[in-house]
């Protein structure tokens, strides 16, 4: 090891010679703290250091780790193996070597209070490495999953009255954010274990609230996570995990890479299971965090978009913008929330909230917003089914009617379909049925029944039905058409749809009664719709 020079033969040498030296102090069992001349061998391998050549530091850095050095050697090493491993040009030569195996020794086998500072670069080398394929894919088969969940754990046993809490923040980032890049991996996912991550990454979330950085990462991290059933399963189970949400909603309220995710994390809790509904609904304060939040994103949307409208023609609005993209989110949530028989009816006569919701129909356009306004449709359509006392959506039913509308007369027929929902349910109530009336709306929803959709013919035939309820609207039935659709609809769809079927009988029935005959009912049609009702109920027709 006696090489100074630096041309590109005596790196090639010395890289050689450290290959050599390092089998050899292996043969002789002389690695750790067992060679007797180690401090030497030490101070030799750290002047060979300021070599700049990052082969020749990653043959040195491995027989340092190899030595077992401690204290401010260990730190320096790492910071090495963290300087190698974060040069793009250095892939190959890392993909194909052994220096992972010794980082991943330093996590397992070090003291994390002594150690600390030294962990946090060999966690950063770690997470470097992650970001590549196969490093990756080595790192899981070599059991890294389990040690980094180890660590985690360790640092959550630290409290935060202890003097180095604050002192692990920092490897904490490096540690969630490797965990962040393999939650990405399905094979890392098959090792951590839902029942043994998840509660780790609650706690730690919950300790580290006041550290922005580390909460940003668990909760990326969860994010992901709370896409696969298993681990959103594991998610709901832990108890506190809407307290520390919600705690942090309302602390980093305009933090909006944040609040993003751990929205789109409430929005997979909630899709699941009404427990996870009314678990989050019952928590303090979580209508008025959600509301606030979406007080908040709607003004900073709508000052985003005037403030491009302003110099409309240089820079136009982009959509979705980012506050935007906070209250698609938010709205999911909302509309997943109202599922719940008694957390909808509470949040249908929540006044504040509904109003906002029905601002979105106001100033925004589906064909600039489309999930947006869908998703705010979907939300009050849900709400609309509540016939509470002191619902906001029944005291606004004709401003919803009306913004409803604006959707009807889109091009985007999951629009036109949501709208049509809300109706099936505001058609209950007679201002909205003489409303479908006046505005000739019926006229769209009897054509929407040549669409062959179920999704489509279902709310279409709700709103018929309800039209039906009075005695002076049925005519238009006879005059659009309406009853050949009808029959229709319940040739396509009767066999196999009994509740669609159930609500074309309802509206057929509705129709006839009070009338002298079934063919002054139905004209035409009533043999088909007699020969179409005994096929269905599987009679044979009487000769009598």
């Amino acid at each position: 090891l006696s090489y100074t020079l630096q041309g590109e033969d005596n790196i090639e040498h010395l890289c050689l010679a450290c290959t050599k030296l390092h089998q050899a102090l292996g043969d002789g069992n002389m690695l750790g703290k067992r060679f007797k001349r180690r401090n030497i061998l030490l101070k030799t391998l750290y002047k060979l250091v300021d070599i700049d050549s990052d082969p020749l530091s990653l043959k040195l850095a491995k027989i340092i780790l190899a030595m077992k050095v401690d204290g401010k050697n260990l730190v320096s090493v790492c910071k090495l193996a963290f300087k190698i491993c974060r040069n793009e040009n250095n892939y190959f030569i890392i993909q194909n070597d052994t220096l992972l195996d010794y980082l991943l020794q330093v996590l397992w086998n070090e003291d994390l209070q002594t150690n600390h500072e030294a962990l946090v670069y060999c966690m950063a080398a770690i997470k470097v490495m992650s970001e590549k394929e196969v490093l990756r894919l080595k790192m899981v088969s070599k059991g890294a999953i389990e040690i980094f969940l180890e660590l985690m754990k360790q640092i959550n046993d630290i409290k935060e009255h202890d003097t180095y809490f604050s002192k692990l923040g920092l490897l904490l980032v490096q540690l969630t954010a490797t965990l962040r890049i393999l939650a990405n991996c399905a094979p890392a996912r098959r090792q951590l274990s839902p029942s043994a991550a998840i509660p780790q990454l609650c706690v730690a979330l919950e300790q580290r609230s006041s550290d922005k950085d580390v909460s940003v990462w668990i909760v990326s991290v969860l994010s992901k996570l709370s896409t696969y059933n298993d681990f959103c399963a594991a998610l709901a189970d832990c108890s506190r995990c809407y307290i520390v949400f919600l705690a942090l909603l309302n602390k980093y309220q305009k933090q909006q890479d944040l609040v993003i995710r751990i929205i789109f994390i409430l929005g997979n809790l909630t899709a699941r299971n009404d427990q996870s509904r009314e678990q989050f609904f019952k928590e303090k304060e979580s209508v008025n965090t959600l509301t606030s939040l979406f007080q908040t994103y709607y003004e900073l949307d709508l000052n985003a978009l005037t403030w491009h409208q302003d110099r409309k023609g240089k820079n136009q609005p982009k959509y979705p913008s980012e506050a935007e993209d906070v209250l698609i989110k938010l709205i999911r949530v909302l509309a997943n929330l109202s599922i719940h028989p008694r957390v909808g009816a509470a949040l249908a006569a929540a006044h504040p909230l509904v109003g906002l919701l029905v601002t979105i129909l106001e100033y925004k356009s589906v064909d600039d917003c489309e999930e947006l306004v869908i998703n705010a449709a979907r939300a009050i359509n849900n709400l609309s089914y509540y016939q509470v006392e002191n619902s906001a959506v029944q005291e606004k039913q004709l401003h919803i009617a009306e913004m409803l509308l604006k959707l009807l007369m889109s091009d985007n027929m999951d629009a036109v379909v949501e709208a049509v929902r809300v109706f099936g349910n505001l058609s209950q109530h007679h201002e909205i049925r003489d409303f479908i009336m006046q505005k000739k709306i019926y006229k769209f929803v009897i054509a929407l029944l040549d669409s062959k959709d179920r999704e489509v013919c279902f709310p279409a035939c709700g709103v018929l039905l309800n039209l039906t309820v009075d005695e002076n609207k049925r005519a238009f039935l006879m005059e659009e058409g309406g009853i050949e659709k009808l029959i229709d609809c319940l040739q396509d769809f009767g066999p196999a749809d009994w509740q669609l079927s159930c609500l074309i009988c309802k509206t057929l029935w509705n129709y006839s009664e009070n009338t002298a005959s079934a063919a002054s009912c139905f004209g035409g049609n009533t043999n088909t719709l007699l020969m179409l009702l005994i096929a269905l109920l599987g009679e044979t027709p009487s000769l009598g």
